[in-house]
């Protein structure tokens, strides 16, 4: 059975999609204002998350984000690579390398989340930065 696109669906997909880094629920009911209850984004971005259309960063802060797949289908995704948090600007990366994790005989991997907290490239490059 294939699934609806609702106008709801899409204006939560747009967002995604033009946010420059990972969103969290919060950040998407602010952008998005009145026009979208907290529970409905919450239930779209989850359905976004099995169809493969965005996947789920656990932030050192405890919050859910959420970025973009590339190269991902409900059944496989693909997300060894570390994320990023700006402590001075907050924003939210995905880094492009892949990371090959190593794990015993045996053991199989379910899920990955490399999380590094720091200063982005714009953020250590300001002039207030470099006077501390």
């Amino acid at each position: 059975m294939a699934k609806r696109n609702t106008i709801t669906k899409q204006l939560i997909l747009d967002s995604l999609k033009n946010s420059k880094s990972a969103v969290s629920q919060e950040i998407l009911q602010k952008e998005l204002g009145e026009a979208v209850d907290r529970a409905t984004i919450y239930r779209v971005l989850n359905s976004f998350c099995e169809d493969g259309i965005v996947h789920k960063i656990l932030g050192d802060d405890g919050k859910y984000y959420f970025a973009i797949c590339v190269n991902c289908s409900e059944k496989k995704h693909k997300h060894n690579h570390f994320h990023f948090r700006c402590l001075s600007c907050g924003k939210i990366e995905c880094l492009p390398n892949e990371m090959e994790v190593k794990l015993p005989e045996g053991y199989q991997s379910v899920n990955f989340n490399g999380f590094i907290s720091g200063y982005c490239k714009d953020c250590s490059n300001s002039s207030l930065f470099k006077q501390q």
